[in-house]
């Protein structure tokens, strides 16, 4: 029949299901569609609120409008579960009550629960600072059927026992790990503002039997420094892929770290934006070999421009431990550094898979040797892949010649070209690649986005 509305004829259940899946405001606005939909956003298991989308003139005008949103969905079917909830406050400043609505939220039994606040701090008389804005709930802490956590801008003062065991994925900036017998995976931000994280020494310490994922991502850049010293201690023995992607730490402590398989480090052991590690410091060189000693049963490990600039200046002082275990490795080089590319790789005796990605800065270029043949080049490195070739000049045509000279049981020697105009042909560079050596491993030429 013309006109008619089969998505009305649904069943509730399907069409609050169908809802869960749009922001709160919109399934809000199918209340007008009609008398069927009224009510039929109040019933959807999922809350996705912005309290910055309620208008107001006034602020007390915006505290009633949140408030009594949130009043009107809890009371209509107080026995119901809001499976998922996402809550932005922004910057939304104090509202009060909200902190307790947030409470009858969390008792309705979430599974995931994804919250913003807005959290400020004060300088009260006796010199010390405390939050005067956080609406997380204590009983958040001994929530039972939390399985994914995330928690941005909170001030998450240490509720003293914590119990959530079934959470198993968590995004935070504190400590909640050790009451939480489940976790898997955890992404750990920390606010690198001392006005807001205090002024004394601090320990974050990641203590868990079951994490397998955890990641410190590069988050503030630039901003990445704070006068505030704070060190990060990981003890996780489950631990299967770590992430250091950004230097929020002074210190980073590893323990028990024996089930490791991927590493991958993004951080050069300094917190300041642009400075490195100074070889001089005793107690940052024994930082440095105690982590890298702690991470050295890995298999897989990528590594940043940053941390093999870290890592060469830690080389003139000691030695870098054996990596054993390792047999791929994706590192971005230097081109300045490249004379540091053998005593680099010597460090990875049973290496097998490597992707090298060297960046050139060709007004600075200084002429480099690549005399000495690190051990895996004599037994055990078959693939080889050079990554991000803008042209082919003389340094890349050195570095090829270096693995097609030296390694010995080299199987496949892949160069992956940028898309930018060249002056030079494929066929050109297999020609020249051949003429390099006489044993014939297989040479392949991919452009940049089919290497893996």
């Amino acid at each position: 029949m013309p006109g008619r509305d089969r998505i009305s004829e649904l069943p509730e259940s399907l069409l609050t299901h169908i809802l869960s899946y749009l922001p709160t405001k919109h399934s809000v606005k199918t209340s007008v569609l009609s008398t069927r939909w009224k009510n039929l956003w109040l019933n959807v298991p999922a809350l996705d609120l912005n309290c910055e989308d309620f208008p107001y003139r006034e602020e007390e005008e915006e505290e009633e409008a949140v408030l009594g949103f949130l009043d009107r969905l809890l009371e209509f079917e107080p026995g119901s579960r809001l499976l998922k909830v996402k809550v932005k406050c922004g910057n939304v400043e104090d509202i009060g009550g909200l902190r307790d609505r947030i409470s009858t939220v969390i008792h309705r039994g979430p599974q995931h629960l994804d919250f913003e606040s807005f959290t400020e701090y004060r300088d009260h008389d006796d010199a010390f600072l405390y939050p005067f804005i956080d609406y997380i709930p204590l009983n958040l802490y001994t929530s039972r059927t939390l399985v994914s956590l995330k928690l941005t801008f909170s001030g998450l003062e240490d509720p003293g026992f914590v119990w959530m065991p079934c959470l198993k994925s968590m995004i935070l900036v504190k400590k909640l790990v050790s009451g939480c017998p489940v976790l898997e995976e955890l992404t750990l931000v920390r606010n690198m503002d001392p006005i807001l994280v205090g002024t004394d020494e601090k320990i974050m310490r990641v203590r868990s039997g079951s994490l397998k994922r955890f990641r410190v991502p590069f988050w503030h850049g630039k901003r990445c420094r704070s006068s505030v010293k704070c060190t990060l201690e990981i003890d996780a023995p489950m631990l299967e892929h770590m992430t250091l992607g950004e230097d929020h730490y002074d210190s980073v402590m590893v323990k028990n770290l024996t089930s490791l398989f991927m590493v991958d480090l993004g951080i050069k052991f300094a917190v300041k934006f642009g400075e490195f590690v100074d070889p001089g410091d005793l107690s940052k060189r024994n930082e440095i070999r105690y982590f890298l000693s702690g991470i050295s049963s890995v298999k897989h490990m990528n590594i940043s421009e940053k941390t093999v600039q870290a890592l060469e200046l830690y080389s003139r002082v000691e030695l870098i431990p054996k990596f054993n275990n390792l047999s791929r490795l994706v590192a971005v080089f230097p081109g300045n550094l490249l004379e540091f590319l053998p005593a680099f790789l010597e460090c990875f005796p049973n290496l097998k898979h490597l992707i090298l990605e060297v960046v050139y800065f060709r007004e600075e270029e200084d002429a480099f040797e690549l005399t000495n043949v690190p051990q895996c080049f004599l037994s055990t490195l078959e693939c080889v892949a050079l990554k991000r070739i803008h042209d082919w000049e003389e340094e890349e045509m050195r570095v090829a010649t270096y693995f097609l000279e030296n390694a010995a049981v080299l199987k496949k020697l892949t160069l992956s070209l940028t898309d930018y105009p060249r002056l030079i042909s494929d066929e050109e560079i297999f020609e020249e690649v051949n003429k390099v050596t006489k044993r014939s491993p297989t040479c392949q030429i991919l452009p940049d986005w089919e290497l893996c």
